[in-house]
């Protein structure tokens, strides 16, 4: 079984983890380029299903779910590794990277009127104030100053980004009310095979097969997402949750979009405009007061529920 890493190896794993997310953004947006967003996502998932195989392998992780864990397994795979990965795939076709990765991380403002209304958990103070600042940051963002309302591409794409942040948080609501049986990082395998499986279907529906023009970097592309940025972050999360309090890793998180449109700028010459910094300070602080732990005594998701969702690109 894994063990519990010290302090500082644990922050160092944390950050690499952070900046290979971040990263992953850019990486994403070059492989749609040339391939289909769907059999994109599906050869990304199928790398990283071989890729964790190995892993768990190796770490002694692997098992056989049981019958509690398939649920979870599903609404996991469905939710964020088809629908939320499909969709953000969809959505970089139209929409610069910057602006996307700043609405992908808008979930956990969907999520806490979720929770209040789906767990029965208390909208608090500060939760209050975060969705609110969170809010004014998407305004920020779409204001028509900033925002070309006549751009149908531009809508598009920032609408399907906006889905995907929905189907993420609908997967976060599930499972913080799901009772695990086995480890989040146990049922990733089972995760992302059914989730390269259900891709691979649709994608054969939709676009037919596959015609891609292999080269080096597409290749490369590929292999990073799936390897670097799906299947060893996974296991570096599951890592990184075992060593550091959770509260810690749900506001850590929160420097991927950072990461991501540094990268945009850097690697895709795209712009950075005054309208896309406010909005994301003001989500990002929206989600980091909203992420303020409650009083003691009061209920709340269990870790094993907080490692399962704090760890997702």
């Amino acid at each position: 079984m894994d063990y519990a890493l010290p302090r500082r190896s644990a922050f160092l794993l944390f950050a690499i983890v952070v900046v290979t997310w971040g990263l992953n953004w850019a990486v994403t947006k070059v492989i749609v380029h040339s391939v289909f967003p769907l059999w994109a996502t599906a050869i990304r998932t199928a790398i990283a299903t071989v890729a964790l195989f190995v892993v768990q392998l190796v770490r002694r992780q692997f098992i056989i779910p049981r019958r509690g864990d398939w649920p979870v397994i599903a609404a996991i795979a469905l939710l964020h590794m088809v629908a939320f990965s499909a969709l953000v795939a969809f959505g970089l076709k139209f929409a610069p990277v910057g602006r996307s990765i700043v609405l992908g991380y808008t979930t956990p403002l969907w999520v806490v009127p979720g929770a209040a209304l789906f767990l029965g958990e208390a909208i608090t103070r500060p939760r209050l104030v975060g969705t609110a600042l969170g809010l004014l940051g998407l305004a920020a963002m779409f204001n028509p100053f900033a925002f070309d309302w006549s751009n149908r591409e531009a809508i598009v794409g920032s609408g399907l980004i906006l889905l995907a942040a929905l189907c993420w948080a609908a997967n976060i609501l599930y499972v913080r009310a799901h009772r695990w049986v086995s480890t989040p990082f146990q049922l990733t395998f089972w995760q992302t095979l059914l989730a390269a499986v259900v891709l691979a279907i649709l994608a054969a529906l939709v676009d037919g097969a596959p015609q891609i023009n292999w080269t080096p970097a597409l290749a490369g592309a590929f292999s990073y997402a799936g390897v670097f940025g799906t299947a060893l972050a996974y296991w570096a999360m599951a890592m990184v949750n075992r060593s550091l309090p959770a509260a810690t890793t749900s506001l850590g998180i929160l420097a991927t979009p950072v990461v991501g449109v540094v990268t945009s700028t850097l690697a895709l010459g795209e712009a950075i405009d005054i309208s896309l910094l406010l909005a994301m300070a003001l989500i990002l602080a929206g989600i980091a007061i909203g992420a303020i732990p409650a009083k003691r005594g009061s209920a709340g998701p269990d870790r094993k529920a907080l490692a399962a969702t704090v760890a997702r690109p």
